[in-house]
């Protein structure tokens, strides 16, 4: 018998990996704006008149998801945002799975321009949104160029990874302290703290990093705020400061050799600290200085309301004899 002839080997898949969500979020066209907690509501705004500005009179959603008390949180925020000018103001509550398969929940978010997320307990957020149509559709608005803000818990779950708790005013101890889990994934590469240097929080966020040193640790002072635009780099607004610790560089950690609960020891950590005006680019990991009264005053200046030009003044008619 003649011997059989092999079949020609088939040519190996050249097709390109499916893109993840933090790849689409990585090539996002709209703005994130995350918020340290306790934003200022009464004085100057500045941080609230900056999402306001970028609503542009169309639609803002407040999301109270987080929160034990959201229809007093609600109205505080329609208040304030009807005061800056925001003219159509709409409330997204979500106490249960259900209520976020619920189509009237998702009519909600047809034509926003931008979704807040207040503060609470981030936990409430990821369990209820995670995976559901509304989430689906706060992530689309995002990546279409539309803006999503959250401050305190808000602000948590906006990274890849989320803190939920950990010790504060304390050094981070091994295999204690720091709980983490997933996030909402619009901010890739970064893990957020909020209420930083209010509630000395630096120890649990070199934590965080340690365990994995990919991950760029950004704690936020309150009344602070990073304004992540399209490009990969986030501005400095408030009056707090922006920690970004950077573990890209760490040498050593002693997190896999000692006991349990021993304290950790990490060795040669970035630490980068940007006040108002200062900007971060992701990509290089590099801070830039802008001074804080040209930042400030552009954005005061911006939401100012236009003024009316005004009327030159009626001439009379010229007298006609009789």
């Amino acid at each position: 018998m003649p011997p059989r002839k092999r079949p020609p080997k088939r040519p190996a898949r050249t097709t390109a990996p499916r893109p993840t969500r933090a790849d689409d979020a990585a090539g996002a066209r709209g703005t994130l704006i995350i918020v340290g907690g306790h934003e200022d509501k009464t004085d100057e705004r500045l941080i609230l008149t900056a999402l306001a500005r970028r609503v542009n009179g169309g639609r803002l959603v407040v999301a109270t998801v987080a929160s034990q008390e959201p229809d007093a949180l609600w109205r505080d925020y329609e208040a304030v945002f009807g005061d800056l000018g925001v003219r159509h103001v709409v409330h997204l509550d979500v106490q249960s799975r259900q209520e976020a398969q619920e189509p009237d929940r998702l009519r909600l978010l047809d034509s926003a321009d931008a979704v807040f997320f207040t503060g609470g307990d981030q936990l409430k957020i990821t369990s209820q949104l995670g995976d559901s149509p509304l989430y689906e559709r706060i992530r689309q608005i995002y990546l279409e160029g539309g803006t999503v803000a959250g401050t305190s818990a808000g602000a948590s779950v906006m990274a890849e990874t989320m803190l939920v708790s950990g010790e504060s005013d304390a050094s981070p101890r091994i295999g204690t302290g720091v709980r983490m889990a997933p996030g909402l994934g619009l901010f890739p590469g970064a893990i957020i703290d909020q209420h930083f240097a209010e509630r000395g929080r630096v120890g649990r966020l070199v934590g965080a990093v340690a365990q994995n040193p990919r991950i760029l640790g950004v704690g936020i002072d309150e009344d602070t705020a990073i304004v992540l635009e399209p490009g990969g780099c986030f501005s400095v607004l408030g009056r707090g400061a922006v920690y970004v610790l950077d573990g890209a560089r760490v040498t050593y950690s002693n997190l896999t050799e000692e006991e349990t609960d021993r304290a950790l020891s990490t060795f040669d950590v970035r630490l980068h600290m940007l006040t108002m005006g200062d900007a971060f680019d992701l990509a290089t990991r590099t801070p830039a200085n802008r001074p804080a009264e040209e930042a400030e005053r552009e954005l005061v200046d911006e939401a100012k309301p236009a003024r009316r030009p005004k009327r030159a003044p009626r001439r009379k008619p010229a007298a006609t004899r009789g």
